[in-house]
């Protein structure tokens, strides 16, 4: 382990956690935010359900961890969502069952430790033209009136075990051209839906009355030396000043 300790804000979930450190993805840009601050750890696994997710979670996230992270950002759901496979088998998970798996790996996390927060990042929606366009035959039936009530439940089940949530299936459709401009295959995100994914969980844990705040304004920045150089910004200020740019 590399010292001095830092908070530490683990990204847990399918493809859409994955990619998120290329092409401008907001797991890239939140460890850029938080630099100075906190160490983002990604635990991302293509192609993941939900099911997948319970199987391994004790050894992701072990109870017995010297150093347990201070807050979890969780997304699993679209491949659950897809429709049966005929053979039995594939990624789908049945909704009640997806809603229970998220409860167990809600609760799971939270009892880590008293300071373990935890965010879920809603199904978004899709451009089923382009799923078509680029993946032709190898990916069938992902529909949006499929998936939106896997992200509504969701919602609801957040507010049963005191999750934050990110509601990405609105907040996706609310951005202007969201079909041509948000997903590089119809399904992962492009760098303008990074954007809103980032500004949106950022919101979530400033506005959180969390205690200690995870904000990034309001963490210490590590080794916070300076020149001293008068009527000059600190090096701390200019690290303020680039993260809001």
């Amino acid at each position: 382990m590399v010292g001095p300790g830092r908070p530490q804000i683990v990204l847990f979930g399918s493809s859409i956690v994955q990619y998120s450190f290329s092409n401008g993805g907001w797991g890239a840009s939140l460890a850029d935010v938080y630099s100075r601050t906190a160490d983002v750890v990604l635990r991302g696994y293509g192609g993941w359900n939900s099911r997948f997710a319970l199987k391994v979670l004790d050894q992701v996230f072990p109870k017995d961890a010297v150093v347990q992270p201070s807050l979890v950002i969780v997304y699993f759901g679209g491949n659950d969502s897809m429709p049966p496979h005929p053979s039995g088998k594939g990624a789908h998970v049945p909704l009640s069952e997806f809603i229970d798996n998220m409860r167990k790996i809600g609760e799971h996390l939270l009892s880590l430790s008293d300071k373990t927060r935890v965010i879920f990042l809603s199904p978004p929606p899709m451009n089923e033209r382009q799923i078509e366009l680029v993946f032709g035959d190898a990916i069938k039936g992902r529909r949006n009136e499929v998936c939106r009530p896997y992200a509504e439940a969701l919602l609801t089940l957040c507010n049963e075990i005191n999750v934050k949530c990110v509601d990405l299936w609105n907040v996706i459709q609310q951005q202007d051209d969201w079909l041509n401009t948000c997903f590089t295959d119809g399904i992962h995100f492009t760098a303008k839906a990074s954007e809103v994914v980032v500004k949106e969980v950022l919101k979530v844990v400033r506005e959180a009355e969390w205690k200690p705040s995870l904000y990034w304004k309001s963490l210490p920045i590590e080794f916070p030396f300076d020149y001293g150089i008068p009527n000059s910004l600190s090096l701390a200020e200019l690290e303020l000043f680039r993260n809001e740019q």
